[in-house]
């Protein structure tokens, strides 16, 4: 069948909606994220509100992206849909659509309402978004980079095979290392 704008429209904003997750999980996990800095990653993902970040907020958000962070450790779809599943029942509220009062236009969300916390609302919205890429790939949203020395999750997007890293630096990284144990 055909791809309309729409269904262009709705796959976009749940990539949109999962790489957003991705980056924040990697702002928020690892070390003490400044405010600012999460505050650029919601900016840059399409936030358009003031982001005014409480140390508490911050708190929160880590919370939920070591989490979340659960989601891209998962090895299969079925590791990853059982994670997906407990932190919905855990965390999430039923399934609802809002248009935050017609600021918007309407859209999904599984948190307990448009004011919900900033650490309630990550986990909601980025399970739902994950959830998504599970069911429409059959396989887990994204990964942990494979360097030993890098943190980051990414969204393993595409129909070719599996990535490993979470960019090309780190990919080169682990090859030329690779390549230089090899000589030795």
């Amino acid at each position: 069948m055909p791809s309309t704008a729409d269904d262009w429209s709705t796959r976009h904003s749940v990539l949109t909606n999962a790489r957003r997750a991705a980056a924040l999980v990697n702002a928020l996990t690892g070390h003490h994220p400044d405010p600012g800095e999460v505050a650029r990653v919601l900016y840059a993902y399409g936030e358009s509100g003031a982001v005014d970040l409480t140390a508490g907020d911050i708190a929160e958000m880590r919370t939920a992206a070591a989490r979340l962070r659960e989601v891209f450790a998962a090895d299969d779809a079925d590791a990853a849909a059982t994670v997906l599943n407990r932190l919905l029942r855990e965390y999430t509220g039923p399934l609802r659509l809002t248009s935050h009062g017609g600021d918007s236009p309407w859209h999904p969300h599984v948190d307990h309402g448009d004011d919900a916390p900033w650490g309630a609302w990550l986990l909601a919205s980025s399970c739902l978004a994950l959830t998504v890429l599970v069911w429409e790939r059959q396989r887990p949203p994204g990964r942990i980079c494979a360097s030993p020395g890098c943190p980051d999750v990414f969204i393993n997007q595409g129909s070719g095979p599996d990535r490993r890293y979470c960019s090309r630096r780190c990919a080169t990284r682990e090859r030329v290392a690779a390549h230089r144990r090899r000589q030795a």
